[in-house]
């Protein structure tokens, strides 16, 4: 069961070369249009010479009964804890263990050291502290491969094992939006992004260029790689949430840095609620205090308008916000109102706003392929307003068309106090260096 993901991972380390199992199918949920594809023989190995099947999860329970199934391997990130006991109770009912891979089973060691950067939750600042480390490593003198969490929504067989060095190579590779997020930025600071669907030919590819790797976790997963330092972000605005998803909880427990962001904008009840969790379950770890503060390129533009706000898509969806750092700006600066773009929605913009029903006056920026891309300029360009708010890690304007005026939100993540983030990995760096 997975999300084309942790549950490819899954099953290249565990499951693809051993003759004792043999794989029926991948079920697919979270992502649009990822089911009904072919997990491609060059990747499911000798054992799989016709590749395996991805199914909706909706066919969980016929999967399980047509082919008198064993076992449920459930392999994807950012579900409550409740979820994924339901899950296990519709395996279950069905005749069928129900199992999930813990650390050791699904970690590559590599040959370079590790630093991964996780979180709790999808939304909770990874990337703007993910890009930090990545400059401070440079700082000091390394080179840094950056691996990416897993986004194989196109051809699986194509995206094997992915560098991206330059912008160019993201529209050679037709990136998706989601994709464009996540590695673009990396780019544009200098860095070279490793991903694909493979993680051990992935590893092998950064490990020839790299001293050290990054790990840029997704959603909430925990790192495909055995890290030497585990850095996780915490997110007070969904206090209790370290603790009530999975696998973020994991993290939450093996994290030996946190990074306690979004001080500018969260409750103090809310910030005293995740150190009380902090302070009962991971008291060894160190905790850099953080903000996140938003800043616009025209602030004078929003004051008094009727805005468009478009966030990020997946820390609307699986990550459950319901506003972002475009909404926080819109209102910082003054805007008059923000217009509720769910009229004007169209085709599986207006299904996702159906599926995540706490998404109100504000756009999630969905664009896993061509067509929702297409639906998603449609619905900018069908939203009476004055100005579209883009508050996405990649500049929108830069891969659709957007006819209204608009304006772009930026945001970094600021310690404050100490330890700060450059402490921490010199520290780290420098014991690297001395254990050779």
């Amino acid at each position: 069961m997975g999300a084309a993901g942790r549950d490819f991972h899954n099953f290249n380390v565990v499951f693809r070369d051993d003759p004792g199992y043999e794989v029926i199918a991948f079920t697919a949920a979270q992502i649009p249009n990822i089911e009904g594809r072919n997990y491609p023989p060059n990747l499911a190995g000798t054992l799989y010479p016709q590749g395996i099947p991805i199914y909706p999860e909706a066919e969980l329970e016929s999967l399980i009964e047509r082919h008198r199934v064993d076992q449920v391997v459930f392999s994807y990130s950012d579900i409550p804890h409740e979820h994924v006991m339901h899950a296990a109770s519709r395996a279950i009912a069905g005749g069928a263990d129900f199992r999930l891979l813990g650390a050791r089973a699904t970690m590559l060691q590599a040959s370079k050291p590790v630093v991964s950067v996780c979180a709790v939750r999808t939304g909770c600042g990874k990337s703007p502290a993910a890009l930090k480390i990545a400059a401070i490593l440079r700082d000091e003198g390394l080179r840094v491969g950056v691996v990416r969490h897993p986004m194989p929504y196109g051809d699986l067989s194509r995206q094997a094992a992915q560098r991206f060095a330059t912008i160019e190579d993201l529209a050679k590779s037709d990136c998706t939006i989601e994709e464009m997020e996540e590695y673009e930025p990396h780019i544009r600071n200098g860095g070279i992004v490793y991903a694909g669907v493979d993680y051990a030919r992935v590893l092998a590819r950064a490990e020839a260029e790299s001293d050290i790797i990054l790990w840029d976790g997704g959603n909430n997963d925990i790192p495909f790689f055995v890290p030497d330092l585990e850095i996780v972000i915490l997110d007070p605005h969904r206090a209790g949430h370290e603790l009530s998803y999975f696998p973020g909880e994991v993290n939450f427990l093996r994290a030996d840095v946190f990074i306690l962001n979004k001080l500018d904008s969260a409750s103090a009840d809310q910030v005293e609620a995740v150190r009380r969790n902090i302070h009962a379950f991971n008291p060894a770890a160190r905790v850099i205090d953080a903000a996140m503060p938003v800043s616009l390129e025209n602030p004078a533009q929003v004051l008094g308008k009727r805005v468009l706000v478009i966030e990020d898509g997946p820390t609307l969806t699986h990550g459950g916000m319901g506003f972002g750092a475009g909404v926080l700006a819109a209102t910082k600066f003054g805007a008059r109102e923000l217009v509720d773009p769910r009229p004007f929605a169209v085709g599986s913009i207006k299904e996702t706003f159906a599926k995540y029903p706490h998404i109100e006056r504000l756009l999630p920026a969905m664009g896993y392929g061509p067509a929702q891309m297409r639906e998603l300029e449609e619905t900018i360009e069908n939203t009476i307003c004055d100005l579209v708010v883009i508050a996405t890690p990649v500049d929108l304007r830069r891969i659709i068309r957007i006819r209204h005026p608009t304006c772009r939100v930026t945001y970094e993540l600021q310690e404050i106090g100490r330890p700060t983030l450059r402490e921490v990995v010199r520290d780290f760096v420098a014991g690297m260096k001395k254990d050779g």
